[in-house]
């Protein structure tokens, strides 16, 4: 039995440390690549991602983490930190590095007087819906409810109530974070606010956060919500009087697109399953009689095939589409902001769907807007705060062998449409490969988050993730 475990080094070569210094040097649960659980630890929602870490901690606390992260830093070996797992990317995994583990830390304590929450990092955003429903609370989060708070996060985060509330992290109030050298800190508007700056939407370049705590909103238990679904025939049509109307739609109301193969819906008539179709998904914060009167304008668009929109508990819409979005498939992703869905998009994205390389691929748009507006540009390092369209060209399959027929699909609609878009991109939407987007990300945000990079982390121990090198 090997007594010695490999690992990567940040210069690029590789190392072996014995497993008694591991163990000596490390809290928490260790799970190493002979032990049974391991492939289940290093599991991630995209099944693309096959990655084989030297070792995996599960930590419990702000002092395990410090552990790992000195004996990371000190060995030179790489770092990358695991919340939700869902980052397309890959990044909470390094072949032959260090992994902390936030699986078992998963607490969320709100303060319904204060309408505050302080949450930890292996939390998802069904545990935190669920912690705050109880209270009629909400913190604007993302679509898919097993995706990790903390990731979200720290990429900016947005979803069904950021028309509303703004972007996740313009609802962070403050952080636990371990730096490169080790050092718990506390950052906030008034405590290394440079520090706490860089974390809105700078991903994990600058430190280990072991508690977020968020301001809460009003919202819920109950929503209006639902989808109306239109052939794909009629998207041109569709399209153009959804822009008409979502800009001036109130802030209380989110509507966004799906275009598809449609699933087996149980409202949709059976001959429109696997048939291409738009969707018009929405949501509608506050009272129900004015919710019927804000989706009136959507509702009465074109001719469609079905609706189905009514009252519902805010968490049930949370999850609403888990089931495409489940663990373990294939998953690939390019996309793309834009200031108007044109005619000329319009026509790309309808060759594209018409070609579709597989049922469980699709393209969606986002109206990113509202409350997002009222911050400036430079007050978070999310740069795009005009009001605009979020395009994710969102590529799934099963079968390892069909990997180039679905990312080139996904690569040639996204090149197709580039010359149409704004140049910005969402950082949390960037695949394995293209960390070279990071600039468009940040923009004229990117040389200070350059500078606070080399401030904490001069060394880039904090490099799996989309990259800030100092």
């Amino acid at each position: 039995m090997m007594n010695t475990l490999r690992f990567k080094k940040l210069d690029g070569t590789a190392t072996d440390i014995d497993k008694s210094a591991i163990n000596q040097a490390l809290s928490g649960e260790i799970i190493m690549p002979d032990a049974e659980h391991y492939d289940e630890a290093r599991a991630l929602w995209n099944g693309m991602i096959d990655k084989l870490p030297g070792v995996i901690v599960r930590v419990s606390n702000a002092q395990d983490v410090v552990k790992a992260v000195n004996f990371a830093r000190s060995h030179g070996i790489l770092l990358a930190i695991k919340s939700g797992g869902h980052n397309i990317a890959g990044k909470a995994l390094a072949d032959g590095g260090l992994v902390i583990d936030f699986s078992a830390m998963q607490e969320v304590k709100v303060d319904p007087l204060q309408k505050t929450m302080k949450v930890a990092p292996g939390a998802t955003l069904a545990d935190v819906d669920s912690a705050t429903q109880q209270h009629g609370l909400v913190v604007p989060t993302g679509i898919n409810s097993t995706t990790g708070i903390a990731g979200l996060t720290l990429g900016g985060g947005f979803g069904w109530t950021t028309r509303k509330f703004g972007l996740t992290i313009d609802s962070l109030i403050a952080v636990t974070i371990v730096t490169a050298a080790g050092d718990i800190l506390k950052a906030n508007a008034d405590e290394h606010p440079d520090l706490f700056w860089a974390v809105h939407g700078g991903g994990g370049n600058f430190g280990v956060i072991t508690e977020f705590e968020f301001t809460l909103h009003q919202a819920g238990p109950e929503i209006l919500a639902g989808m109306v679904v239109h052939p794909f025939s009629e998207a041109k049509n569709v399209l153009e009087q959804y822009q008409a109307i979502v800009d001036k739609a109130s802030e209380d109301l989110t509507c966004w697109i799906v275009m598809r193969k449609a699933p087996p819906l149980p409202f949709l008539p059976e001959e429109w399953h696997g048939k291409e179709v738009l969707v018009m998904a929405m949501c509608y914060i506050g009272d129900m009689a004015q919710g019927q009167k804000a989706t009136e304008g959507f509702r009465k668009i074109g001719q469609p095939i079905a609706e189905a929109i009514g009252p519902m508990p805010f968490t049930a819409w949370q999850a609403a589409f888990d089931p495409l979005l489940t663990e373990g498939a294939r998953n690939y992703w390019k996309s793309l902001d834009f200031t108007t869905v044109n005619n000329n998009v319009v026509t790309e994205i309808e060759k594209a769907i018409m070609t579709l390389p597989g049922n469980e691929c699709e393209i969606f748009i986002a109206h990113v807007g509202g409350a997002v507006t009222k911050v400036a540009p430079q007050d978070t390092p999310w740069l795009n705060r005009k009001p605009h369209f979020t395009m994710n060209v969102h590529t799934r399959w099963q079968d390892a062998t069909d990997d180039d027929i679905f990312r080139n699909w996904a690569r040639r609609l996204h090149s197709n449409l580039t010359p149409h878009a704004m140049g910005s991109i969402y950082v949390n939407f960037i695949p394995e490969g293209d960390d070279n987007c990071i600039g468009e990300a940040y923009g004229t945000n990117f040389p200070r988050l350059k500078q606070i990079k080399q401030h904490y982390d001069p060394g880039n121990l904090f490099r799996v993730n989309q990259n800030i090198v100092p």
